[in-house]
């Protein structure tokens, strides 16, 4: 005998699938508008509007939001953008304005993971006007003025890479490490301004996948993730001789 659905077990199946979607609809809102910790959170009535969604949708999706710590109420301020875990992550791999050679290898071990990992699927997927958007996102390093600036270049072209995978939450955690990954970034950066290595490094990274080389494209991301070890070493080692 064909065994009948049970409605109210489909209708909580499809709420929670809605909610989520919501969910991922909303942090990609705040991508787009560049909301960074500390801006007003779009309210509820915002989020229906914009969104098309209902109250109870909404609610339900910014109760993901406030347990992610994505979400943060002040008094007399209301609901802003929080960086809950961002300021975790970043407290645990950095102190003051310098990173330690475990924390360095730490972080970046994790990149070579993910950003090796996504390497297949954009070799077997990515058009050539996608890796001509990476490209073009690349460019922006030449114009960078100053070592911040410059790291959040160099972040911005990872992240598009990444990007091109198509997984929504593998851009979602490398989004939430970015406070860290800025840091390594400008620590390498303030030991020897490199703009132009950098590029090229990443140029390279762009062929490998434009000639849909697996080998190249996986021993160019390792050797870039693992060149700003030598100024992470080199600060740490003078650190400790000057204490």
């Amino acid at each position: 005998m064909k065994e009948v659905a049970n409605p109210k077990a489909q209708a909580e199946a499809g709420s929670g699938s809605v909610v989520n979607r919501l969910v991922d609809e909303i942090r990609e809102l705040l991508a787009v508008r560049g909301l960074r910790a500390g801006d007003p959170f779009p309210t509820e009535r915002e989020l229906c509007e914009i969104l098309g969604a209902s109250r109870n949708t909404v609610r339900e999706a910014l109760v993901i939001l406030r347990a992610f710590g994505l979400i943060e109420t002040r008094p007399k301020s209301g609901a802003i953008v929080s960086d809950g875990h961002a300021a975790a992550v970043e407290r645990l791999f950095s102190f003051h304005q310098g990173v330690s050679a475990e924390g360095f290898r730490d972080v970046q071990g994790f990149r070579r993971i993910l950003e090796t990992g996504v390497g297949d699927h954009i070799i077997l997927h990515a058009s050539e006007a996608d890796l001509d958007h990476l490209q073009a996102v690349n460019d922006r390093i030449l114009g960078a003025g100053g070592v911040a600036e410059l790291a959040r270049a160099d972040y911005e072209f990872h992240e598009a890479l990444i990007a091109l995978s198509g997984n929504g939450t593998a851009r979602a955690t490398f989004r939430m490490l970015r406070p860290a990954i800025e840091n390594l970034m400008r620590v390498g950066k303030e030991a020897r301004i490199v703009e132009v290595d950098t590029h090229a490094a990443h140029l390279e990274i762009v062929a490998a996948l434009r000639e849909r080389d697996r080998v190249a494209y996986a021993y160019l991301i390792g050797r870039h993730l693992s060149y700003g070890l030598r100024f992470i070493a080199a600060s740490e080692q003078t650190q400790t001789q000057t204490n």
